[in-house]
Order: structure tokens, then sequence, then C-alpha cells
């Protein structure tokens, strides 16, 4: 149950965040950190992320961005399918 909740949580987060970068790249704005948008990624956000960068069309020429976020989204869904969520 608990890995369920922070999975929801994490993805939701990573979501809003991309989206929230992209408004303030619009609007000339201080930025989220590109380290920070991936280490919201890597601790589980990454199918939000990788979302968030296409519903948002943000990041998407960041090779980086483009190339990793759907592998790291791949991983961490194999690795829910293969561990199962309690």
């Amino acid at each position: 149950m608990f890995i369920m909740v922070y999975m929801i949580f994490i993805n939701i987060l990573a979501f809003t965040i991309m989206g929230i970068d992209k408004k303030k790249a619009r609007n000339g704005e201080y930025r989220i950190s590109e380290r920070t948008l991936w280490t919201v990624a890597v601790i589980g956000g990454g199918t939000g992320a990788y979302l968030g960068m296409k519903q948002f069309r943000h990041k998407t020429k960041h090779t980086s961005f483009k190339w990793g976020l759907p592998v790291l989204m791949v991983i961490q869904l194999g690795l829910l399918v293969t561990y199962g969520i309690d």
C-alpha cells in the first residue's frame, strides 16, 4: 500500500514540476534545476516526468531527457511489475 501511494505521489510531483519549469521558462523566471528534475524522476517519478515532458513539450530537445526518461520509465515500471505493489 505504501509503495502504491508513494509512486502516485512522486509521479504527480514529477509531472507538476515539469509543467512549473516550463511556465518559468516561458516567463523568463528562475528555473528548477535539471538536477532536481532528474532526482525526482530517478526516485520513482520517471513516468510522471516523461508524461510531463510530452504534455508540456519541455526538455524534448535535450538528449538526456529525450532518451533517458523513457528508459527510466520502462525500468521503473519493470521493477513494479517484477516485485509487485503491496
